[in-house]
């Protein structure tokens, strides 16, 4: 095996470079995984933009954390996985003694470290995974006839679980999506499994509404040009939203989901804001009056990923048609525009 490969490499804002690299060396306690499938997700893209804490001026590092691949060589030490095995690969790693990490929340270890952000990831023909990755349960094996670029979207889909069990998302409820993306469309269809009586999106572009129509909402509202309050009225009867999820880093999103909340609502500022312009206008009396839950989630944990997987396994939650365009690596920048003009849902790299 060549002791070079191809990766898309990050160099600095706007400067994301395929090129030749060494072929990374595992130890006797790790894995390498020949990447199948590996998706561009918002994240990636607020670090091709300079704007990830976790990629400091003069970091020079593989991006991607969302992956499928299957296991070329494994260490002398592992006997669980051998080669040629498919796996799923959650990015997630705590310290281990934490009490984030010991709880089930390694994605809140002040110390994590996760695949793709703070070590070298999946934009390349070959990933190491961690020791600590293996240990701590991050490697799930798939089945022969499990789609790689549907595996690839248990982490999106793990993040997207951990925001409804947060607000308790179940059966009976009017659900209001903020946001017709990737995210929200994974939202619409996790809210529908789990047995809501109707979800509403609001999105303000056109196309993206009609998408959401075909994944399934209920009714889709355009809120700049449609009164979102008056809609969810009238399909709830007066009451208001159960449950509301912004999934757009959106300001307009968050304030206006405290108007449309039914009494007793909980709400998920699912998606974050810039961090040069994260305060909202938020009436506290609203929340005492109504009894509201306001609460917000961040990225997944690998018990998240397990939930995401098996639901996923099961067929209890379909994904088919979220990854709208594939490209190969030596394409990566005509991967990061079609992830960013807002035409797709999931842009997959295939190396």
């Amino acid at each position: 095996m060549s002791k070079t490969m191809h990766a898309a490499v990050y160099h600095g804002p706007h400067d994301i470079r395929y090129e030749q690299v060494p072929r990374p060396e595992i130890g006797p306690d790790e894995i390498l995984l020949k990447v199948i499938n590996a998706h561009i997700c918002g994240t990636d893209l607020r670090i091709l933009h300079g704007g990830h804490r976790k990629y400091p001026e003069g970091t020079v590092r593989i991006p991607g954390h969302e992956v499928a691949g299957v296991i070329e060589a494994v260490g002398e030490n592992i006997s669980k996985y051998a080669p040629g095995e498919r796996v799923f690969v959650a990015p997630n790693m705590g310290e281990g003694d934490s009490r984030e990490t010991i709880s089930g929340n390694n994605n809140l270890d002040p110390n994590y470290r996760a695949i793709g952000i703070n070590l070298d990831g999946a934009f390349a023909e070959y990933m190491r995974i961690p020791a600590d990755a293996i240990r701590q349960g991050n490697v799930m094996k798939l089945g022969e006839d499990e789609d790689p670029a549907i595996a690839a979207l248990i982490e999106p889909l793990a993040c997207v679980l951990r925001g409804q069990n947060a607000v308790n998302v179940r059966s009976g409820d009017v659900v209001v999506v903020m946001g017709a993306g990737p995210i929200g469309m994974m939202h619409l269809r996790l809210a529908k499994a789990r047995g809501a009586a109707a979800v509403v999106v609001s999105e303000p572009v056109e196309f993206r509404r009609q998408q959401a129509l075909e994944f399934g909402a209920d009714l889709v509202v355009d809120p700049i040009n449609e009164d979102l309050k008056a809609a969810v009225d009238a399909l709830s009867g007066g009451r208001g939203a159960d449950v509301i999820i912004t999934a757009a880093p959106s300001k307009i999103a968050q304030e206006s989901a405290l108007k449309i909340a039914a009494v007793g609502g909980r709400i998920n500022f699912f998606g974050g804001l810039p961090k040069d312009d994260p305060f909202i206008r938020f009436d506290s009396n609203t929340v005492h009056y109504k009894e509201l839950v306001v609460t917000g989630t961040t990225a997944c944990s690998t018990y998240d990923c397990l939930q995401a997987a098996d639901l996923v396994r099961s067929g209890a939650i379909k994904l088919d048609g979220m990854v709208t365009s594939r490209f190969p690596l030596s394409e990566v920048e005509a991967a990061f525009a079609a992830a960013e003009d807002g035409t797709n849902l999931r842009v997959s790299l295939v190396p």
